[in-house]
């Protein structure tokens, strides 16, 4: 068998991907490519045509070929064999059979052919295989940033402990009525006492700041280690050759997931001098045939002051949860005060909350095998056919009250069988053909939108689509434990609550 070309191309001969596996120009393939629809001829069921000197196998996928061009004297079972393996292996990298589709993810295309196909001859490699060589996993890069992760936290750790060891000699030189003597940094150059006093201040006593670290100074003379992934201008100078062929060179940006580009960043927090965040997590899982195995939900409430004024706050915190939460406080908090007056503050009245760090103050926690607890369930129906399964999933809020965003419900698949197809669906989905996932996203489900279906067919057995992942974030928190803004805080001099209530702001809890 000698295969000359590989291409996926539009039922009026236009080439999408062309992959030649011996020497041969642009113009003579897409010259072949124009001629393949004119020698089709209608009405018959064969899957090649021939000419005087090539012979075309072709596979009709929608409004798509996929055609290989060999020699006459190759082996036409061996090419029918070798087609449906090129056939099998588009689905695994475009998530719909077009044009827009394949041109995004061409390379991989490309690479997944030469995994195929070696200078006109088929290797003998199967679809799995051809998965992991194109995956490229490399051992030693992962060697090597592990040494380089761990090299950095131990100049990190280096960087606090001389941090504080100059915080501490300038404490000294300050209590002993000293100036406090400059010392020496990474540089050749020393530094002052004043400059280093600031330095000292800036890192460890105003750490909520974000600090950019300056880029470490590098030689300017040339290097000779090896670099990993430094192939920006070869790769620059291909895509320069391409343009003046002619050719439309697509953005870094268009083959990236839609996930990655549907991503929105949350909005900037407002942090006043007093802020809270209250913050809950809920992990459970249910059997396959229905019935809540176990269920655990933890919570807390964080402080944090800006300000010195505002240390010796106290808070009120209405607890309505019928649940049956277990609530603790932080051991320095008064428990009796809590107890009786649901608020929050510190047992000795002469000491603060710390300023500029986030102080958990009341944490509690829920665990259980109630089913009417659960706030969302999840029914899966896979189903047998004669071409694989027809799987149906549901949804359906249970609390009401709730209102869960950015839901991504993850069905697992069975490898090697292709892309899925979507019958019904209420909301969007993705296809991750390389984890073999496929992800139902629903970017709200609350009250007016309690309950929804997918329905999808693919080829496997009913055990293959479990377990089932659920995520989501929201807003409200589950038990109904709050912090009261609108309601007067309480402070050692009343005066003082009133002129500083405005500056207290409280985060949604997530």
């Amino acid at each position: 068998m000698v295969l000359l070309a590989a291409a996926v191309c539009t039922k009026a001969g236009k080439a999408i991907v062309s992959r030649q596996f011996v020497e041969m120009t642009r113009t003579r393939i897409e010259g072949l490519l124009a001629a393949f629809p004119k020698l089709m001829n209608t009405g018959k069921q064969h899957t090649f045509v021939e000419t005087e000197s090539v012979r075309y196998v072709y596979q009709p996928m929608e409004k798509l070929y996929m055609v290989l061009i060999t020699t006459k004297n190759s082996n036409i079972l061996e090419d029918l064999e070798t087609l449906r393996l090129f056939s099998r292996v588009i689905p695994e990298y475009c998530r719909a059979l077009e044009e827009n589709e394949i041109s995004e993810h061409c390379f991989d295309l490309i690479f997944a052919f030469d995994e195929i196909v070696a200078l006109g001859y088929r290797e003998n490699v199967n679809l799995a295989q051809i998965r992991t060589f194109t995956e490229m996993d490399s051992h030693e890069e992962k060697v090597f940033r592990a040494v380089r992760e761990t090299q950095e936290r131990e100049a990190k750790a280096e960087m606090r402990r001389k941090a504080k060891e100059l915080q501490q000699a300038r404490r000294d030189a300050e209590r002993q009525g000293k100036k406090a003597p400059g010392f020496g940094g990474f540089g050749s150059s020393t530094v002052s006492g004043s400059s280093t006093a600031a330095m000292i201040t800036e890192t460890i006593i105003e750490t909520d700041k974000p600090k950019v670290a300056p880029a470490p100074a590098r030689p300017s003379g040339p290097s000779k280690a090896l670099k990993l992934g430094a192939k920006g201008k070869e790769v620059d100078n291909f895509v320069d050759k391409l343009k003046s062929e002619g050719e439309t060179i697509m953005s870094s940006n268009m083959g990236k997931r839609t996930s990655d580009a549907t991503k929105v960043h949350a909005p900037p927090i407002n942090m006043e001098s007093v802020h809270m965040k209250i913050e809950e997590k809920i992990t459970l899982t249910c059997g396959r045939d229905g019935g809540l195995q176990n269920m655990e939900l933890h919570g807390m409430i964080m402080l944090r002051i800006s300000d010195d004024k505002f240390g010796r706050i106290r808070l009120h915190v209405e607890n309505e949860d019928k649940k049956g939460v277990q609530l603790q406080t932080h051991p320095n908090v008064d428990k009796k005060l809590f107890t009786a007056e649901s608020l929050i503050g510190l047992k000795n009245p002469e000491k603060s909350f710390p300023v500029n760090s986030d102080v958990g103050v009341l944490k509690w926690r829920l665990q259980t095998t109630e089913e009417s607890f659960i706030p969302l369930t999840i029914n899966c129906w896979p189903s047998e056919s004669g071409n694989g399964c027809d799987v149906n999933i549901e949804y359906e809020l249970q609390e009401d009250n709730l209102e869960l965003n950015d839901v991504v419900i993850t069905i697992p698949l069975p490898s090697g069988v292709g892309a899925p197809v979507i019958g019904e669906i209420d909301g969007e989905y993705r296809h991750d053909s390389r984890r073999n996932t496929l992800e139902w996203c629903l970017p709200v489900i609350d009250a007016k939108n309690k309950s929804g279906s997918l329905e999808f067919s693919i080829a496997g057995q009913p055990n293959d689509f479990f377990p089932v992942q659920v995520s989501f974030v929201s807003k409200k928190n589950y038990c109904n434990i709050q912090v009261l803004p609108h309601l007067p805080f309480f402070w050692l001099s009343p005066h003082l609550a009133e002129v500083l209530r405005p500056g207290i702001e409280s985060e949604p809890q997530q």
